[in-house]
């Protein structure tokens, strides 16, 4: 017989606890055992009223703000909505059932005033990096560096001509936050002084970030995310924001490596790069330091000179040999003008190739004036470290790539959602933060309880 449903009485004692509801392999549970926020409270004492209303719990916003990027829940207002509704999350962030979510604009008001002005994310992030080496997964002797493009919160259409763009004009106290900011870092390396070369286009919004065209299409204003990373686990040890420009990404790899010597005195045997980080100063710059550089050499233009010259682009690499092939005819290059058993034997530097043409094919050679005006042969350098640990340090650079996918692909941090240099040095500092958890909680996962019977 199907009779009517029973409604049940609700009842006047409840006996909950969060801790049963969550799931022992919950991620969380694991994160949670290295998330070490004792110390923000009086790390922020000085930037707290002793009078008035209790504030808000900085570790709770903490904690909620580690849930968002560790699940890649970007908006405020979506982890204000998950906290109040998913139990673990609840669990981690120490709120009981009765308990409320501080509202999304908190938020907001802490991140501008307090949490910046006393640089907390950078605090967090280092506490992070320290329990990495505590807990063994950092040695400090071979270290990687990269950096990726990271999208702008700007619009293509509010922006103008970079020459029409006049920072002398510009009032800091109606500007908005962002254009206070870059006013702030024009002094900066990282940011307006890297480079002489000004973008086509400056954003109103940010104009801090640099208008590009790296990803073959559209283009749009970005900042490049620098990472330092310990190559035996992948741990990241730096972090960095700047211009989307050589120059500056460049200079950010010595304030990262100058960073961690200062706070964690780690000095690494080499450091592992790709080819925008070989150049010349830098390549000097690691020598004098005693850091062995796994780079590749970068070879720019053959010569500052007028236009018409001929540069490196010009010219075609062949096993053994590189190809010209300007607008007349064309001639090789070799390397060697005998064969010898060992290649680090010929007559230039180890790891180091040296492409040259004959002395009398040139002087014949009606594009001489273009391609080597001041020479007797066109001389091409090339780089060709192929040794045992060169190899093994171009496989373990992957790793500094690998966590820039899982950054904006597991993350979801391909676009920024904050503006101005202090707006994209927060996302990059909690994102790398959380990481990091995430990598503690994988190779050291919590211990399994056995479930009630």
């Amino acid at each position: 017989m199907m009779g009517p449903r029973q409604e049940a009485q609700p009842a006047l004692f409840y006996e909950f606890f969060l801790d049963d509801h969550v799931p022992q392999d919950h991620l969380l549970r694991s994160v949670d055992r290295f998330v070490d926020l004792s110390s923000i409270r009086a790390y922020l004492a000085e930037f707290y009223s002793h009078t008035g209303r209790p504030s808000v719990d900085p570790e709770l916003l903490i904690r909620m703000r580690l849930v968002g990027y560790c699940f890649g829940i970007r908006l405020e207002r979506r982890v204000y909505e998950e906290v109040h509704l998913n139990l673990a999350y609840r669990w981690f962030c120490r709120l009981d059932l009765s308990d409320r979510a501080p509202d999304h604009s908190t938020f907001s008001k802490n991140r501008h005033g307090r949490f910046r002005e006393s640089e907390l994310l950078r605090h967090l992030f280092e506490v992070t990096v320290a329990r990495c080496i505590a807990e063994g997964l950092v040695s400090g002797k071979r270290m990687a560096v990269d950096a990726s493009l990271i999208e702008a919160d700007a619009n293509k259409q509010n922006s103008m001509p970079q020459e029409k763009w006049d920072a002398a004009r510009i009032d800091p106290a109606d500007a908005p936050r962002a254009v206070r900011e870059y006013l702030d870092t024009l002094d900066e390396a990282a940011f307006g002084a890297a480079s002489e070369v000004r973008p086509k286009l400056a954003s109103h919004s940010a104009p801090a970030s640099q208008w590009t065209e790296a990803r073959k299409g559209p283009a749009f204003c970005s900042y490049s995310d620098n990472y330092l990373i310990d190559t035996d686990h992948g741990v990241i040890v730096d972090v960095a924001e700047t211009r989307l420009i050589r120059q500056a990404e460049a200079g950010s790899t010595k304030t990262m490596l100058k960073r961690v010597k200062e706070t964690f005195d780690l000095h690494p045997e080499r450091l592992i790069a790709d080819t925008a980080y070989g150049t010349g100063p830098m390549l000097g710059w690691l020598v004098e330091r005693k850091i062995e550089p796994h780079i590749p050499v970068f070879v720019g233009p053959l010569r500052d000179g007028p236009k018409g010259l001929e540069t490196n682009a010009a010219v075609a690499i062949q096993p053994g040999k590189i190809d010209r092939s300007p607008r007349g005819k064309g001639h090789e290059l070799t390397q060697f003008r005998r064969n010898y058993s060992d290649p680090n034997r010929g007559p230039t530097a180890k790891g180091v190739a040296k492409y040259r043409g004959l002395k009398l094919t040139c002087q014949s050679c009606p594009s001489k004036p273009r391609c080597c005006p001041n020479m007797d042969f066109r001389s091409i350098t090339r780089d060709i470290a192929k040794t045992e640990q060169y190899d093994v340090s171009m496989k373990l650079r992957k790793k500094v790539e690998m966590l820039f996918a899982h950054l904006k692909r597991i993350l979801g941090l391909g676009r920024l959602r904050l503006r101005g240099p202090c707006g994209a040095k927060d996302e990059f500092l909690l994102a790398a933060t959380a990481q990091n958890l995430k990598k503690l909680a994988k190779i050291l996962p919590a211990p399994q309880q056995p479930k009630k019977a």
